[in-house]
């Protein structure tokens, strides 16, 4: 599957266009990763428990956009974009969408 973030993929021509992909995952911070933001806030610095988590949440939200896209009989994606959004003060909404598309190597 080739995915990119642009509008075209040079070098191929788009045959069919299948719509709107999303991949989506909804993580929980354990009490242990909050406490340690809470309190590397304070010194400042890289949350390294946070970033693990939204890298690992990009990667499976990714993961499940390609399935969608694989499902209507894509074999790219192009616009594609990652959302991320906070619920509530523990969860974080990690959204991968895109358009799905059929592409022949020109």
């Amino acid at each position: 599957m080739i995915i990119t973030t642009m509008n075209d993929l040079p070098g191929h021509d788009i045959d069919e266009v299948f719509g709107e992909v999303f991949g989506l995952t909804v993580r929980a911070r354990n009490i242990g990763s909050q406490l340690g933001a809470s309190l590397k806030s304070l010194i400042g610095g890289e949350l390294k428990g946070m970033t693990k988590m939204l890298a690992e949440g990009r990667m499976h939200a990714q993961e499940r956009l390609t399935e969608e896209a694989a499902t209507k009989g894509a074999n790219a994606v192009i616009a594609f974009r990652f959302d991320t959004s906070e619920l509530g003060t523990t969860w974080t909404e990690i959204c991968a969408y895109g358009t799905a598309v059929r592409v022949t190597k020109r």
